[in-house]
């Protein structure tokens, strides 16, 4: 009898001891937990002591429960697993979250995918099958990665190209088709500006070989506790995020975290102005710029406002449709009701998924201001994208949202200032408010510098207007 309860002791024991090191597993969990928030900057230091000081105190509490002599040791075994479970999942989702921000931010390069186009139909399997082609090239711009292009070509099929040149990109596409040439060497970038002279173009051939070239972005020195302009920009691409292609959204968002005041610009695609470094006295397209990468668009907008652009943020639009699902939907105020996509939009608020969201920012035949009221609509779902991404309901979407953002989004704000910006949002949780303008001008057909001598759509800045939007710009900088 007496050795049975001696053994009963001994159990006990065993159990004091297992509860003992899982509060030992707690406290190494709570170190790691605290470790891993300190690091990744986007916990505010006020939130960080009231942290550990409420870990410290679970500890004393679990580890205290173990010494308890009646059953209550039991509950404290429980209490300590729970915390244990509830730190792990924190650890690994801040890590998430850390390396979310490392992967989207700090870009600092461009990409320009140059490609050898054969006819679909064309019996060239790989680049050594055309070896002995005529290849065509077009002169009027981007001479430098064609010749890149070339050589990289050259070294594959170890000989020199037959080359035929042509002075603009159309000239070379059609060639193409008519069998001139049998491949034509090109920026992918320009894909869509063939597709606009050459309808059904892309259906008619084939990419028989590409080649991406890297060229490094220049940094500035950036702060985020400073007003600072951002860059939006809203490309039409499925592939590498990185890769230059024509914007379709420009956007500058005037961000002031002092006064917590967010401006939107918008600046319709087919405005006709000069990028410079690249085109000289000659206009072209905004939306043109993208092509020879997004600090031309950038530098572009800068000479057009006379503003500095510090960031950038890339968005592939078919991920619009992505955030705004992760984010559970997001209320849209429209100006007008309309229809499109299959869709019907009322005027005023409209609770939209992330379909809904990309057909509401896509539409412009369905108002007489055509693509002015698009780049408005595009500021209304950025706005609220903005207030929902601001608000506390998107910790409980978090992990979903970082899942599905990480391909689609790309920028040049470093993980550390992207974690000093989530910290002060959190430090102060102020609300913003957030405003929006539109540039406008008058239609016209003309010219462009990177489609040669056809005439396109383009719409001739409004200097008034211009003028207004830049100082108001200068005005959320300045904290007026």
């Amino acid at each position: 009898m007496v050795q049975h309860s001696h053994s009963h002791g001994g159990g006990k024991k065993q159990k004091h001891l297992a509860g003992k090191l899982i509060s030992l597993v707690q406290l190494i969990l709570s170190v790691a937990f605290i470790i891993v928030a300190w690091n990744s900057g986007m916990v505010p230091v006020k939130y960080l002591i009231a942290v550990i000081v409420v870990l410290f105190l679970l500890f004393a509490l679990t580890f205290g429960l173990q010494y308890v002599k009646n059953k209550i040791f039991i509950l404290g075994i429980v209490l300590s697993v729970l915390i244990s479970i509830c730190l792990a999942v924190g650890v690994v989702y801040l890590s998430k979250a850390n390396r979310l921000l490392e992967d989207v931010g700090g870009a600092t390069y461009k990409t320009d995918n140059m490609i050898v186009v054969v006819k679909k139909d064309d019996l060239a399997q790989n680049l050594l099958d055309a070896g002995n082609y005529r290849f065509g090239t077009q002169t009027a711009v981007d001479q430098e990665n064609t010749r890149l292009m070339k050589e990289d070509i050259e070294s594959a099929v170890g000989r020199e190209l037959l080359v035929v040149e042509y002075p603009s990109i159309q000239e070379e596409a059609q060639a193409l088709l008519d069998g001139t040439i049998d491949a034509a060497i090109y920026n992918e970038a320009f894909a869509g500006i063939i597709e606009d002279s050459i309808e059904g173009y892309s259906d008619q051939v084939r990419i028989l070989y590409q080649y991406g070239i890297d060229t490094p972005i220049e940094q500035e020195e950036t702060n985020v506790e400073e007003p600072f302009n951002v860059y939006i920009s809203g490309i039409d691409v499925s592939g590498p995020i990185t890769t230059n292609s024509r914007s379709d959204v420009n956007i500058i968002m005037t961000v002031n975290p002092n006064t917590k005041k967010i401006l939107l610009t918008t600046t319709p695609r087919d405005y006709y102005v000069t990028l410079p470094g690249v085109s000289g006295e000659s206009r072209d397209k905004l939306t043109h710029a993208g092509i020879y990468g997004v600090d031309v668009s950038m530098s572009t907008l800068e000479n057009l406002y006379g503003i500095d652009i510090t960031y950038y943020a890339r968005v592939n639009f078919t991920s619009l449709v992505t955030i705004v699902d992760a984010l559970g939907g997001v209320d849209v105020n429209s100006e007008y009701a309309f229809e499109a996509g299959g869709y019907q939009f009322q005027q005023g608020i409209n609770t939209l998924n992330g379909d809904q969201a990309l057909a509401f920012s896509r539409e412009r035949y369905s108002f007489t201001e055509g693509d002015n009221q698009r780049g408005r609509n595009q500021e209304a779902v950025l706005t609220a994208i903005l207030q929902k991404a601001m608000s506390p309901a998107i910790l409980t979407n978090a992990n979903q949202i970082i899942a599905s953002v990480s391909d689609s989004v790309e920028t040049n704000m470093t993980q550390e200032d992207m974690a000093k910006f989530i910290n002060m949002q959190l430090s102060d949780g102020a609300s913003w408010s957030i405003e929006s303008q539109a540039a406008t001008g008058t239609g016209d057909n003309q010219a462009c510098f990177s489609s040669g001598s056809q005439l396109l759509y383009v719409m001739w800045p409004d200097d008034a207007v211009v003028a207004s939007l830049s100082s108001k710009m200068q005005q959320i900088l300045s904290g007026q």
